[in-house]
This record gives C-alpha cells, sequence and structure tokens, in this order.
C-alpha cells in the first residue's frame, strides 16, 4: 500500500520572524502550502524561498473560512494544519510520517499543544490539556465560519497523537496584549452576529470568573508569575470582548457602522485557541 500524501497548510500575515522556523518543522511533508493575506513584510519572499513550497494570497475573512479555502488549494489527501508561530517537533513530524507510512486508521487527528509563553511551557490554567483536530483527510471536517476560535469537531474516531506541537504563544508582553485586544474585537463580532447581548453580569462578572476558574480551579497558580500572568490577561480579554458587545447594541441601536475589522496578526488562527474567551 502506498504511502499517503500530505500537503502542510500555513496561514500567514506579516510573519517574517517566525515564517522561517515554521516552513523549516514542515520539511517532511509532500507539500508546503502557504497561505498569505497580503502581507507587507517579507513574510512571502521568505516563504517562497523554501523547498516544496507553494504560495497563494487570499483575502482574510476569518480564521474558519481562511483554513476552509487553504484545504481547499491543497494539492494531497491529507492536511496539516499549522500556524506559523507554532513548530511540528522532530518527535512528532516522525510519527505522523509513520502514520502515513503504515495506514491511517481514523480520517482525523488531536494534536496535542505546549504552549509556551515568555519561554515557558505553561501547564495549568486550561492550557496543559490543549488539543486541536490539525491532522485530517481532506473532505472528512471542516471549519465553522467563525473569526476566530474555529475549531473542527468532527464526528467518530479522532485518535490523538503522542508527541506535542509547540506553540510560541508570545514572545513580549507588549505583542499578546496587542493580540489580546485584536481577538477581543473578533469574539465581539461573532457574539454580535449571533444576537448576543451585554451587561453587568458579562462585563463584570465574566471576566472575574474567568480568571478565579483559570487560577485557582485549574490551578494556574502552580505556573507561578508566569500563571498569574496568563490567567489576568485572559481575564483582561474577557472584558474587552463582552464591553466590545455592549458597544457593537449601543452602535447598531443609533445606526451607527462599527470600524473595520482588525488584519490578523502574528500566528492567527487555531493556534490563538489559548485566547478562547
Amino acid at each position: 500500500m502506498p504511502r499517503e500524501r500530505l500537503t502542510a497548510i500555513v496561514t500567514t500575515f506579516n510573519e517574517e520572524g517566525n515564517i522561517a522556523d515554521c516552513l523549516a518543522s514542515l520539511s517532511f511533508a509532500d507539500e508546503i502550502l502557504v497561505v498569505d493575506s497580503f502581507s507587507t513584510d517579507k513574510t512571502v519572499e521568505i516563504a517562497v524561498a523554501f523547498p516544496k513550497t507553494r504560495v497563494l494570497q487570499h483575502e482574510y475573512a476569518g480564521n474558519g473560512p481562511q483554513c476552509n479555502w487553504a484545504m481547499d488549494q491543497a494539492a494531497h489527501p491529507w492536511a496539516l494544519i499549522v500556524d506559523a508561530d507554532e513548530r511540528v517537533t522532530p518527535a512528532l513530524a516522525r510519527e505522523i510520517a509513520d502514520l502515513l507510512e503504515r495506514g491511517t486508521s481514523a480520517d482525523h487527528y488531536f494534536l496535542r499543544r505546549d504552549n509556551v509563553f515568555l519561554d515557558r511551557v505553561i501547564r495549568h490554567s486550561g492550557w496543559g490539556q490543549d488539543r486541536l483536530v490539525r491532522l485530517l483527510r481532506r473532505g472528512s471536517a471542516r471549519y465553522p465560519e467563525q473569526l476566530v476560535h474555529a475549531d473542527m469537531h468532527p464526528e467518530g474516531l479522532t485518535p490523538t497523537l503522542a508527541a506535542p506541537l509547540l506553540h510560541y504563544t508570545l514572545r513580549s508582553l507588549p505583542q499578546y496584549v496587542e493580540k489580546v485586544h485584536r481577538y477581543a474585537e473578533w469574539g465581539a463580532r461573532d457574539l454580535a452576529r449571533q444576537g448576543r447581548t451585554a451587561g453587568v453580569v458579562e462585563v463584570a462578572l465574566r471576566p472575574a470568573w474567568r480568571f478565579f476558574r483559570m487560577f485557582i480551579l485549574e490551578a494556574g497558580f502552580l505556573d507561578g508569575l508566569h500563571g498569574f500572568l496568563v490567567c489576568g490577561l485572559q481575564s483582561y480579554g474577557v472584558f474587552l470582548k463582552w464591553a466590545r458587545v455592549w458597544e457593537l447594541r449601543r452602535l447598531e441601536k443609533e445606526g451607527a457602522a462599527p470600524r473595520p475589522l482588525p488584519p490578523a496578526g502574528r500566528g492567527e488562527g487555531e493556534n490563538s485557541r489559548p485566547l478562547n474567551w
């Protein structure tokens, strides 16, 4: 039985600081497909220099739509979806290659993900159990049409691979705060489209509950100051998101249009699941 062939997919926008290391970790794939949202830095220039890499540009309309469009362009039956700030470890690369060589037992697989925050892997706060469907036979699953936090939830057998995917969620606090603001905006737009509203409970109590759940119930305190920062920033993101839902509803009543959506930033896609507000 011939080995099943694989396209690794990376969606990008202004990822010149990440893209080379990401693509180098995908050298085991039969094809690397970079779908870029019209970067203004050297992302495309760097990507086209890598062997087996094909670069397409497509306007960003949210994580779900972008990844679905990318899968439709892939040349091979299997797809591995990786964000630019993620790295496939050598152990994971070998595990995927061996799986495709011996034959797959399912149409989709979970990957475990180690989230690195300021050069430390976070083991608690809910981040230590991060699993995402990232390896799949094309056509077996699709992303929901959401701007952010669009995770696949396919039906049927979905085994989990043993080796982890590394996610460098941030390298500096200013970068992370910028991401928090973008994701709060995208999340608020998704909620507003669903008809959700916000009041005191959402704006005041949801952020407090998020911090308590992550820091106490999910043992974020065991990660020390790193854990405290993770939980605090997550709580801040929840506050921004629901405050923005309240504002969008107020603008809707006044007949005013909201400002344009912010563009995708560093590694924006499913990679940011830890920002799951």
